[in-house]
């Protein structure tokens, strides 16, 4: 049997340059970068090209990349650093309704901490209103966070013009860039933002290691007390190995970006336009053409999103619903509903995640195999049947 990965935004395998330049780190090259022998700045050397690698990534200078945990203490860090530190000017931070839940749930806890939290809603295909962004913006608002893409639908916010309005305004910009670094360019010479979160296992990098994009000047607050590690921002013994892959997956990135985009806007058109000609009541969630060009977020009307999982995995292939962060979640997406997508549809709705390692062949395949996996998955469903009567 076949084994298919498509849900490469959940998670990526490391890429085996990755891994080869990891591996020195977690044998001979072991030093603590803190410590000042050679062992130590043997360490200190990788984690610091790691940061100019990194910082090629969103073409900043290696002084404004810190390292983390990974994208989830990464937006943790810049939404609740910068609250903390800038609350005497205000407490009014604005988001969108379909961050991934590292956002929200971050703003929910500043909710609790006396900040008002204002949740934008977006459009049919997910995008925040640049009218209506400007319009909430007041003179306490001292912080905005808009994701670059979103995980479920992969839209493209118009993240240049909204940061420009926040420019404008004085007010500081932080975008979730999980899953747009390393597929689109994220330049902070052109696009005005002041934070941007990345994950490194999300760009063929390994799990446990991520980095946030803080533009010199801004003024943020450290979650994590303790040595001067990251210039005081971020105080534990770095993960040196990880880092090391960080900077080595971001330099990956960068290096394949334009052959990487073609190959996987070719396969996911491949693969809609076959599905769409071979299975009737389907739809596209999210835009056509702005969106990254590994996601495709699409709803079979009538089956169970969760049966289509289940069905694809005993043929091989790796589908998911939406985040991972939510698996196993009996709710819809909050994505999906923010969208105004009919509860039903949404809970029959897969996100087919490509990446560099599939092919044409497997489109070709999933394209065999999911027509009769819907078929009979709608046969057993009286709501799907009885509509069709």
């Amino acid at each position: 049997m076949r084994s298919i990965y498509l849900d490469h935004n959940a998670t990526t395998p490391v890429h085996s340059e990755v891994l080869e330049e990891m591996l020195p780190y977690l044998k001979e090259k072991f030093g603590n970068a803190s410590s000042i022998h050679s062992f130590g700045r043997e360490a200190k050397v990788g984690l610091e090209y790691a940061r100019e690698k990194v910082a090629k990534l969103f073409n900043c200078a290696p002084s404004e990349i810190y390292f983390t945990s990974g994208g989830t203490e990464s937006d943790n860090l810049a939404i609740k650093g910068v609250a903390f530190a800038n609350r005497r000017k205000g407490k009014h931070i604005i988001t969108s309704s379909i961050e991934h839940h590292a956002v929200l749930e971050s703003c929910k806890y500043l909710q609790k901490e006396g900040f008002e939290i204002t949740f934008l809603p977006v459009d049919k295909y997910g995008f925040v209103d640049p009218d209506e962004f400007g319009k909430n913006i007041r003179n306490d608002t001292i912080l905005v966070s808009i994701m670059h893409t979103n995980n479920e639908i992969g839209t493209i916010q118009p993240l240049n013009e909204l940061a420009n309005i926040t420019k404008e305004k004085g007010v500081y910009f932080h975008t979730d860039a999980v899953q747009s670094a390393g597929k689109i360019p994220l330049d902070t010479e052109k696009i005005p933002i002041d934070l941007a979160s990345i994950s490194g296992h999300k760009i063929y990098g390994p799990k446990g290691v991520g980095a946030i994009y803080i533009r010199k000047g801004v003024r943020i607050t450290p979650l994590a007390h303790g040595g001067h590690h990251e210039r005081s921002r971020r105080a534990g013994t770095e993960n040196i190995p990880g880092i090391v892959g960080l900077g080595k997956a971001a330099e990956i990135a960068l290096r394949d970006m334009e052959d990487q985009y073609r190959h996987l806007k070719s396969l996911t058109e491949a693969f809609f336009k076959k599905l769409h000609e071979k299975i009737v009541d389907i739809s596209l969630n999210g835009h056509s053409e702005k969106r990254i060009p590994s996601t495709l977020n699409i709803s079979f009307k009538g089956v169970e999103g969760e049966s289509i999982i289940l069905s694809l995995d005993m043929k091989g292939v790796a589908v998911a619903s939406g985040s991972a962060c939510t698996s196993g979640s009996l709710e819809p997406s909050h994505v999906l509903s923010a969208l105004g997508i009919d509860p039903a549809i949404a809970q029959s709705s897969i996100r087919f995640g490509f990446g560099r390692g599939n092919t044409m062949e497997d489109v070709d395949y999933v394209c065999e195999v999911l027509p009769e996996i819907i078929e009979r998955l709608r046969s057993m469903s009286p709501i799907y049947t009885q509509a069709k009567k």
